[in-house]
This record gives C-alpha cells, structure tokens and sequence, in this order.
C-alpha cells in the first residue's frame, strides 16, 4: 500500500520537498517508511535520491496527533550539488515538550552578484563551498497556542572554488575565505492555524532571535531577529485567501552566507535564491487557492520585497513579482500537495518551482 507523507522541511534552503513513501514496516513502538524524493527550483535545477523516515510510534503529540520521527535523506542535483540531511523531532511528555533538531552536510555550486539591492546581472560568478549546518532547539509548549524554547546552532562554510578575478576572489566580502556561524537563539510563537502543511484557516505569528558569538567559536559576532505572520481566511467553502508578511534582520559582522537572502521557492518566487543579499529583507505576500475539484486547485500569487543595508534605504528598490500555479492532492484524507508554479519578476527575473506543499 503506497502512503503519501510530507514533513516542514528536508533541508533548510527549501520549504517544500515532495517524498513518496514506497515501503512500510509497521512494528509495536517504530514504524519505518522508504522514501524516494525528487524537485526542481532554479537554483539546483533537477533534484532526486531518496532516505528514510522512522516515526516513534508511542512519542506522540497528543494536542495535534503529531508523531515523534527522524528523518534521513541524501540528494543529488543537476547542478552537481550534494545534500545529506539528518531531521529529529521528537515529542516528550506527549507534546509538552519538543526536541527539534537538524544536522546537513552540503556541496553547493551557487552563484553570487554581491551585495546589496541593485546589484547588475554581470556581476554574476560562480563559486563552489561546502557546509554542515546543526542546530537543536528545545520548545515548551505554553497552552492552549504557544510555544517557547532556546536554540543552540553551529554552521561552518568552507569555500572551496571561486572564480579567478571575481569580487569573491578579491577578499573583501566577508565570508569569502569561509565563515563559522555559532550561539544561542530564542524562539516564541503562536500558532492557530489548522495544520502546519496547507493550512486552510488560522494564524501563525512567530518571533525568532539568534545571536552568534566569537565565544562559542565563531569567526564573528552579529545578531539575527525574524518576525513571520501569515493569516489564512476562508473563501466560500474550500477556497482560501492567505497572507505573509516576513521581515528578516541581522546586525554586526555577518558573513554573507548568514545575510538575508531574496528569492525562492517560499518567500519570494520569481527571483534566484540569493540574487539580492543584504542585512535587511522584507517580503509580503497574498496569494488566492481556488478549488475547482475535489483534488485539483489553482493558486494566483503577488509579492513585493527586498533588500537593503539600512531600515531608511526601504521602498528604494521594491521587487515585486507575480505568479500562479496548480496544486493536486494526492489523498483525500490528507493535506498534502504537489505544487507546479511559476513566478514572474522584474528586470527579467523568473523562477519555475516543482515541490509539495503550499509556499506559505
């Protein structure tokens, strides 16, 4: 029997990746799914390979009937890039508590045009760095809709290859020889929404502090704070009008890799992640969900955002897209989405995005 599963995330550059379990092992206390995975976005091209996801049958959540599980996985791109992703989640005293936790391990062809709003698409280069990224964070749940918790998180880049002549070979970015991220953070957040996959109704709000230090081992200090709400309403009786906005700081000596990064396949559809880097960043967004069968939807999008370097710089280089796709439902019962959308932006940006679940 074929089961369709979905997760937050496989690996923190994406926030949906399609996985469909083609194995089950059903015991007592562990039940073991195999799961091959396959995506497109613009930055890694096509994507597949496959993992596993074990879920601990008696660590449950019992507010929201979530499992305890430990996702692995390993993928391979076209574009050469190599992912290798360790997810716990495990749920104590029945979902009052959560261990959440991620370890990657990445090689990345990427490409960068340096930093700030305007950058011109000449400066465009190639560069090749390698990653591994863990964090932990332990969350209590403070009822009936909040959730409080700390985060410990260690990353270090090592930039592997770069092109001769290019404004990441001249050393002035900070970051370009490789950086090492590490500290605490602060994690608080309410969430009414009706499930954390495609939501249909509710509200989430959530605020996010994390503060990298020379004194637990990192290359520099700065500070990080995130603010996301999104707002979903009903339309008639399966349509859906959603909302986000989400601003993004961080302050002090940031690296570019910790800087804020513009496009994607969540946040800002139509631009190439990372085409505009900057300390601060702002995207809001609205998007209408139209269910015109029981499994098929259709989904129009529009967005505005961007990038600077200073609060007073806002509203300078606004980058607005617009956008659509299809959504198909793969289990009556369950939530869970494949997504196909295309996003327009200016100066002849645009992105085609293949994954599961909804952006936002």
């Amino acid at each position: 029997m074929f089961l369709f599963l979905s997760t937050t995330h496989i690996f923190s550059q994406f926030s949906e990746e399609p996985y469909v379990p083609i194995d089950s092992i059903k015991a007592k206390k562990v039940k073991i799914i195999g799961l091959p995975i396959a995506f497109y976005t613009p930055e890694t091209n096509v994507g597949f390979g496959g993992g596993g996801q074990i879920f601990l049958l008696q660590n449950s959540n019992k507010y929201n009937f979530r499992k305890s599980n430990i996702l692995v996985s390993g993928i391979y791109t076209l574009n050469n890039q190599l992912l290798i992703d360790i997810n716990p989640e495990i749920y104590l005293m029945k979902g009052d508590y959560l261990l959440d936790m991620a370890y990657q391990f990445k090689i990345f062809p990427n490409s960068f045009w340096g930093i700030g709003g305007d950058t011109p698409d000449e400066n465009m280069e190639s560069y090749n760095m390698t990653s591994n990224e863990f964090s932990v964070a332990f969350i209590k749940r403070l009822p009936p809709f909040l959730n409080f918790g700390f985060e410990y998180f260690f990353n270090d880049y090592d930039i592997t290859e770069v092109e001769e002549g290019g404004i990441l070979d001249e050393g002035d970015v900070l970051g370009a020889e490789g950086a090492r991220i590490t500290g605490l953070g602060v994690i608080f957040n309410q969430d009414k929404r009706n499930n954390n996959i495609s939501p249909s109704k509710g509200n989430l709000l959530q605020l996010k502090a994390q503060f990298s230090s020379q004194n637990f081992g990192a290359s520099s200090d700065f500070n990080r704070f995130t603010f996301d709400a999104r707002v979903f309403e009903k339309v008639g009786r399966s349509n859906v009008l959603a909302f986000q906005l989400y601003w993004e700081g961080v302050f002090g000596d940031v690296p570019f890799q910790a800087k804020s990064w513009y496009g994607g396949g969540s946040r800002a559809r139509g631009y190439f992640r990372g085409r505009f880097i900057d300390d601060l960043l702002y995207v809001f967004q609205a998007e209408y969900r139209y269910k015109f069968h029981q499994r098929w939807s259709a989904a129009g999008f529009l967005l505005a955002g961007e990038v600077s370097d200073r609060v007073d710089n806002f509203f300078q280089n606004i980058k607005p897209s617009v956008g659509g796709g299809i959504r198909y439902k793969f289990n009556k019962s369950q939530d869970t989405l494949l997504r196909l959308d295309i996003g327009v932006g200016i100066d002849g940006n645009s992105g085609f995005y293949f994954g599961v679940n909804e952006a936002f």
